[in-house]
This record gives structure tokens, sequence and C-alpha cells, in this order.
């Protein structure tokens, strides 16, 4: 069915479309099926890689391309095809020497060779990296590397700190005006992580980069956490989930119930449903 609405749904997942156990439940996977199918356009944004958010989101009958790694990518979801790439230029390795410097060894994540890797030094890892790698055991993308220098190789496009606070803290203040940088903690683990990525690497930016891609007239998002304010800023509408960060919902259109309520596939079938109904 051709999309007469010409508007573009993206959701955030980790704290807005899954719930807390890392899943989609089944009223959400049938009411965004149901809806897609009739004609509305959805897509998600997450933090996550394709791999695992392909993972969480199965189940989902979706066509659609999906941002992923905070907006670094806009990978299509059935060929697998990247539609738009940002990369970190050369003027990062200075951020490296920085980090190293500080006893700050990342995970990096990097095109090798043209193949999408995530390295890391295991004699480096602190406690809370190690909780992040254990749930990533027998990922293909796995590079476990010795060196500093192995762990910069490749076309490197997102880096991430899982560390203390005030070793963390003051590199976020010193690059937030020249990368794309998140300064959290996880929802999961509640560890401080430090995410730096390419300056164009945002939510906001794949946002938009997907609303022209699909010649989309207007953007409503879904999110719960920092890293969603930027394309809350951008759309045209933006509602946080009842368990949102309050920074998040103070920019909100409006509050709607939390993720373990299946916020978004409520407001999604009470709002879409009905101009699909109107437009029909």
């Amino acid at each position: 069915m051709v999309n007469k609405m010409r508007n573009l749904y993206v959701s955030d997942l980790d704290g807005t479309l899954l719930r807390s156990d890392e899943t989609l439940s089944q009223f959400t996977i049938d009411t965004i099926n149901e809806l897609t199918s009739k004609g509305m356009l959805f897509s998600y944004a997450t933090a996550r890689s394709f791999v695992t958010a392909k993972k969480v989101t199965k189940g989902l009958n979706t066509h659609f391309p999906v941002i992923v790694y905070n907006g670094a990518f806009i990978i299509d979801n059935v060929t697998e095809e990247i539609l738009a790439a940002h990369y970190f230029e050369n003027e990062i390795s200075g951020v490296f020497e920085e980090l190293f410097e500080t006893n700050i060894f990342p995970i990096v994540y990097s095109y090798i060779d043209g193949v999408e890797k995530f390295s890391f030094i295991p004699k480096k890892c602190t406690a809370g990296m190690r909780k992040f790698l254990q749930s990533r055991i027998g990922d293909k993308r796995t590079d476990i590397v010795s060196t500093p220098k192995e762990l910069t190789k490749g076309n490197n496009f997102y880096i991430i700190c899982i560390d203390a606070p005030e070793k963390l803290e003051p590199f976020y203040k010193k690059y937030k005006d020249k990368y794309h940088v998140v300064y959290e903690r996880d929802i999961y683990t509640r560890e401080q992580w430090l995410e730096i990525m390419p300056k164009k690497a945002s939510k906001s930016n794949a946002a938009k980069e997907l609303k022209e891609m699909l010649k989309c007239e207007k953007l409503v998002a879904f999110g719960d956490g920092k890293n969603d304010i930027d394309m809350f800023e951008m759309s045209d509408e933006a509602y946080a989930v009842e368990n949102a960060d309050s920074e998040l919902k103070s920019i909100a259109t409006r509050i709607i119930t939390s993720n373990n309520n299946d916020g978004v596939a409520k407001w999604l079938k009470e709002n879409v449903m009905a101009e699909l109904v109107k437009k029909a």
C-alpha cells in the first residue's frame, strides 16, 4: 500500500520500544506489523549495532531502513546495504592518544578491510567493559587485539569508554563540541559510558536523512534517554515514555505511558490507526 500520510515515525529501542528485559511485547510486534502493512512508515534509531538491533527486534516485519550506532549508519533492513555512513577523519588519532595517556583503552568499532569489527584489549578492560563484552560472546565482529595501535586500525566510527565518571567527564567536556558525544549511565548495568562519534553521526542527522530518503513531510519521534535529545529537538512531534530522563521529558510534545506498558505501540495504535481510517 502506498503511504498517503507522508509521516515518518522513529522510535528509540532500549527503554522506549523495548521492555526492561530487552524484549518486544507481542502487542508491540502485532501493532507495528499491522500498521506498517497498512502503510505506516516506521523505523528505529538506536545506539545498538545493526546485528544486536535485529536480534532484539525479531518478529517485526521490518522492511524499512534503520538507524544504528546513534546515527553513524542508516542501513537497509532487508538487503543490509549501508545507505548512509559517517566515519572519523584522521584527527581522531589525537583523541586516542589522550585516552591512552589517561589509561583509558576503549572498545572501538571500525570497518577493517570492509568488515565490521569491534576491537578491544582484554588486559586493559574495566569491569564495566567486561560486563558489556560478556553480552557479546560469540559475536563474529569480535576483534581481540594486544596493542593500542591495533585498537585504532581500519575506518573508525564509534568509540565506547566505560570507566569511572571522574576519568570520563573531562573528556566529555573537552570533546562535546567537536564530536557527537554521549555521556550517561547505561540503563541496564548503570555503568558510566562515554560514547564518541563523528560530529555528523547523530540520531537527528540520520532521522533527517531518512526523512528525505523516504520523501516524508513530518517526523514523529519516541525516546527515553539523553541521546534522544537531538532527535527530539528537530522532530515535528516528540513523545517521551513515562520512564524517560527528566531532561528529555522537558522538551517532549507529550509524555506517554512507559516502555513496560507498550507506550509507543499504544500511541501508534490510537493515533496512526485513526489517521489510516480517515485517509481510507
